[in-house]
């Protein structure tokens, strides 16, 4: 007998319907598969004969052939155990073949028959009811992770024996309730807060900026003045995630295996800090079978990378594509494997080795010292940076000072306000941010007075931008002016962002030709 089969393979972070096919027949006994499967997929066979045969089910001494299609997809992972069990079941007779039109099945199987939790249970389920259907079998530790998916009907099992029940006695298994408010399950309150560090108005001010417009920041200064403790508090002035963020997040965790059973979906915003002894493979993703790395794992929040220089060359001009497209692209022999990465970088790193340059009372670092510290960074990466902004040594009164600066959620209503302008102004498009518009957008968005276009002039000759440069400074201006609730873009505005971004002609003026 015949039968197929629904269920859902993963490629990237993205859902893939599957038919599992089953054709039970006579002939000389033996069991075959096929259909461009990894390694995990064709070891299947071997759990799956064993947990039929611990579950009570005695199949007959018959040729089995199992097909995954479509065959020019590669089948990874161990997901696929349990469609393949309850396929060569239906097609034995077991199960009626009516009960599976309408229903995906995913799980791994264990010897006894125990139905074991997979990854990326929420793209599953989410291509599950894309692909129109109105059931989803789920091993039981998944079943919050793909409650969060509406639409669908979510029913988890443990046991195979169960599966097979509920398939033939509709009803015999509880299908999932999401309990009460999942987005409040937990606390969006952090930790730290901007009102715990005085003093640095330019460091905020900068960093609000940059949060505003999810413009790329990079903090430049000596040891122990403030850098890394400012950009582990950039995550509690981002806005709070909208509900399609929130799942787009949580599926590249989901995938990545990284979603605990009590909490189905990602609260906050992403912060990833990689040590700098990170591989490029660890930073992009990739392995045999791809997974998501850093650069993916932080997309919809932060990516911040202490100690910037230090990190390997091959490894952080990896960034390069990611900060341009908002994606990364991976490719195996089998195939290509596509990953969000829309995220906002951060950095931070010393002038020099010693960390005191340009101060020459406490720096010793001669000046090819200087130069090859700082060329570690190359000129294309500088130019994907919005801002760059200077920190100093904390004077002794700083650290007395009993009274903090402004609070978090004070500056996040702000950058909330310039986020609400930029929705509305991209209303239609497939951007978000003002750091995404491209020039038909800047040509439209960022109009100039006959002045101030002179004004941009002088910048644009006195610190030698790049045509990269140059729009990257009028991003930052658009920003500045929707913080302020300005329609226009005025003189000011432009002189605030030349001063965000001229430190790099101080650092770089020597080594990358600007003034």
């Amino acid at each position: 007998m015949y039968s197929k089969v629904h269920s859902i393979g993963i490629t990237g972070v993205e859902g893939v319907p599957i038919l599992v096919e089953a054709d039970v027949s006579d002939g000389l006994p033996g069991f075959s598969m096929v259909g461009y499967l990894s390694s995990q997929v064709r070891e299947a066979q071997d759990r799956v004969r064993t947990a039929l045969k611990n579950s009570g089910f005695r199949l007959p001494a018959k040729k089995v052939t199992i097909n995954l299609s479509p065959a020019d997809i590669r089948k990874e992972g161990t997901a696929f155990d349990l469609p393949i069990a309850i396929s060569m079941l239906s097609a034995s007779g077991h199960i009626k073949s009516s009960a599976l039109e309408d229903c995906v099945i995913s799980g791994e199987l264990g010897l006894d028959g125990r139905i074991k939790p997979v990854h990326g249970a929420l793209s599953i389920t989410a291509a599950a009811r894309k692909d129109g259907k109105s059931v989803c079998f789920l091993p039981r530790e998944n079943v919050q992770e793909g409650l969060v998916i509406e639409g669908i009907n979510i029913i988890g099992v443990s046991k195979l024996k169960e599966l097979v029940d509920e398939l033939n006695f509709p009803g015999a298994q509880q299908k999932g309730e999401m309990p009460g408010d999942w987005r409040q399950a937990e606390s969006c309150s952090y930790e730290v807060d901007f009102s715990e560090i005085g003093g640095m108005p330019l460091l905020r001010r900068a960093t609000e900026v940059a949060v505003a417009g999810m413009h790329n920041i990079l903090y430049i200064g000596p040891a122990g003045t403030g850098k890394s403790m400012l950009a582990n508090r950039i995550p509690t002035i981002m806005p709070s995630l909208s509900l399609e963020e929130t799942i787009e997040i949580s599926k590249i965790y989901s995938v990545s295996g990284l979603l605990s059973p009590e909490m189905p979906l990602m609260a906050r915003r992403p912060f990833r800090s990689p040590h700098h002894t990170i591989s490029p493979q660890a930073l992009s993703g990739g392995g045999r079978i791809p997974k998501p790395g850093e650069i993916s794992l932080a997309s919809g929040g932060v990516l911040f990378l202490d100690e910037f220089p230090e990190f390997q060359k091959s490894t952080i001009e990896i960034l390069r594509q990611p900060l341009e497209e908002g994606k990364i692209t991976i490719s195996r022999v089998h195939g290509s494997y596509e990953f969000p990465a829309n995220f906002m970088l951060a950095a931070s790193m010393n002038p020099c080795a010693c960390g005191f340059y340009p101060d020459r009372t406490k720096c010793r670092c001669t000046e090819q010292q200087v130069y090859k510290y700082l060329s570690r960074i190359s000129k294309p990466l500088l130019d994907r940076i919005d801002i760059c902004v200077e920190s100093r040594m904390i004077t002794y009164e700083e650290l007395e000072q009993k009274e903090g600066g402004e609070s978090s959620a004070s500056i996040r209503s702000r950058i909330e306000a310039a986020r609400k302008i930029q929705a509305k102004r991209f209303k239609g498009q497939k951007i978000y941010f003002n750091s995404s518009m491209r020039k038909g957008e800047l040509e439209r968005f960022c109009i100039l007075e006959k002045s101030d276009r002179e004004f941009l002039k002088q910048i644009y000759e006195s610190q030698r931008l790049s045509a990269r440069g140059y729009e990257k400074l009028l991003k930052i201006s658009r920003t500045i002016a929707d913080l302020e609730g300005s329609c226009e873009i005025r003189r000011a505005h432009l002189a605030e962002a030349a001063g965000l971004r001229s430190l790099e002609g101080k650092y770089w003026g020597g080594i990358y030709g600007q003034s």
